[in-house]
């Protein structure tokens, strides 16, 4: 029996081209649901393939008992299973946990069944304080749940391997599925294989990398489980092939202009190796070398933009038939250019002494492998976003870059808009005596502005104007009433007039006071 991989690896492909494609879009909600959508696949194959394993442990001792000798390998197939499915199941708790942690997931209010919408999808704090933690000192090790993954991934991987013999150990150790990436964490100057992975990233989009990687523990388990029924005799190619189809499985469907378009080219249901069925491949009438598996790669560098297509020829001698067939199939791709965006998450106009968040993407780029920098304030990192602080009125440039794209925005500089004084809700007019008397000063409001701010008043003058007498003053410090101006307050009666002149208030990045305006207020 043989459970064949490249479906899978197509599968795989395809679920990771739709993530980058909606990647492209910039839109939260829409890069949300297609990390879902990746995450779903990845679990819906996973289930395929426990199912695929299961009736190989039948199959591999119904086999066995043609020969003593055969009985060492059924004997390595519940070792081979416990062990893959102790590693899925620690995989599984590190995402069970952090989901816990973070609230499980939304309840629906009316059916109140429970829905597959974390609560904790944006939340980066778990992803960054659970798995990655602290550096050791130790260089590339860290104090988080990352490490402790890592570390098991590759003792699985030689565990594994324990159950092939030994003279055949190095040929499958490049078989196995699972693949530490020890070197690109380097390169990219990251201090981890574990911040490469996990830092400050949102656990909805960490779910998908832990799938995979139990992904990867059962396709290694399906691996070794096959190694097993050839020693038995039941993998053999005792499988009669009567359908073929021609596969094309790309790296990418939509690539850059400039960027190469690469493809695997191969034929579905293909028993490989040396099989007595012979494939040969073609592609727009140009044969493609097969590798030992059946396939072939096809690689072109398209010099303009659009929709671009190419049919790719299979012809396969059937060896129980005795026949030669050939299979045709026209496959499509796009080119496109490199597109990204920069925009204030809140107004197109960056405020001087808040924090003014702003949000930069380029299509088919990881927003960690986007480099950022800006004139006229700075930026820094602020979970998936960016946070940007400026100190004076004009213009600032924001600048994003990766793979050689380059994109700026440009800002307007502004100070925050003036608030409006008040005294209770009012900013003057008539008001009961007992409501003016009961107010304990005056203070800003920032209307329809969406940052949160606040602006304090720095003093004004009262003056109480009675009937046929004469005007008192009281200088207030502050937005709260002093002594003095209090007791200038419990004075008022009806037909009184109260002035509040020249208030001032101070705002975030004020560098002095700021006049804004004055009120009058009639006592009922």
């Amino acid at each position: 029996m043989s459970i064949p991989k490249e479906p899978r690896q197509l599968m795989i492909n395809i679920m990771y081209l739709v993530l980058t494609a909606l990647l492209a879009l910039n839109v939260s909600a829409e890069i949300f649901n297609a990390f879902k959508l990746v995450d779903k696949g990845l679990v819906t194959s996973n289930a395929a393939m426990d199912a695929a394993n299961e009736p190989m442990k039948a199959t591999i001792e119904k086999a066995a008992k043609a020969k003593a000798s055969y009985a060492q390998y059924a004997e390595r197939v519940d070792p081979v299973r416990e062990t893959s499915a102790e590693m899925s199941a620690y995989i599984q708790s590190l995402v069970d946990t952090m989901v816990q942690r973070t609230n499980g997931y939304v309840v629906d209010d009316e059916t109140g069944e429970t829905t597959d919408e974390l609560r904790g999808k944006k939340n980066f704090d778990i992803t960054t304080l659970y798995l990655v933690g602290e550096p050791t000192g130790e260089p590339g090790v860290v104090t988080g749940k990352a490490q402790e993954l890592k570390e098991r991934l590759v003792k699985y991987s030689e565990d594994i391997l324990q159950y092939v013999d030994e003279d055949q150990r190095e040929e499958y150790r490049s078989k196995l599925a699972i693949n530490i990436d020890d070197e690109t964490w380097k390169k990219k100057n990251k201090a981890s294989w574990a911040h490469m992975n996990f830092d400050h990233m949102p656990l909805q989009a960490t779910l998908p990398i832990f799938h995979k990687y139990i992904n990867d523990v059962k396709a290694t388990e399906s691996e070794i489980l096959n190694y097993l029924a050839v020693k038995v005799g039941a993998g053999k190619e005792d499988v009669v092939l009567d359908k073929f189809t021609v596969v094309s499985a790309p790296e990418k469907s939509y690539i850059i202009k400039g960027e190469k378009y690469s493809a695997e080219v191969f034929l579905t249901a293909f028993a490989g190796g040396d099989s007595k069925t012979k494939v040969s491949i073609s592609v727009d009438g140009k044969s493609l070398p097969l590798d030992k598996d059946g396939k072939g790669t096809y690689t072109t560098t398209p010099g303009s933009l659009g929709t671009k297509k190419y049919t790719a020829k299979a012809t396969v001698f059937n060896p129980v038939t005795g026949k030669t067939d050939t299979y045709n199939r026209q496959f499509t791709y796009e080119v496109g250019e490199r597109a990204g965006t920069i925009s204030a998450s809140k107004m197109n106009v960056f405020y001087i002494g808040v924090d003014n968040p702003v949000e930069v993407a380029i299509s088919g780029v990881n927003s960690n492998n986007i480099n950022v920098n800006m004139q006229g304030g700075t930026i820094s990192r602020a979970g998936g976003a960016w946070n940007v602080r400026v100190t004076k009125p004009g213009k600032a440039t924001v600048t994003a870059s990766a793979d050689g794209f380059t994109k700026s925005a440009e800002f307007r500089v502004k100070r925050i808009p003036d608030p409006v004084p008040k005294l209770s809700k009012s900013r003057g007019g008539a008001m009961g005596s007992g409501e003016f008397k009961v107010q304990p000063g005056v203070f800003p409001v920032l209307e329809n502005f969406d940052f949160d701010a606040k602006c304090d008043i720095a003093g004004y003058r009262v003056v109480r104007v009675p009937k046929r007498q004469d005007p008192q003053v009281v200088v207030n410090r502050g937005g709260k009433y002093s002594g003095e101006a209090q007791s200038l307050i419990k004075k008022a009666t009806p037909g009184d007039r109260y002035f509040y002149e020249d208030i001032k208030c101070k705002c975030p990045g004020d560098p002095a006071p700021r006049d804004i305006g004055s009120m009058v207020f009639n006592i009922r």
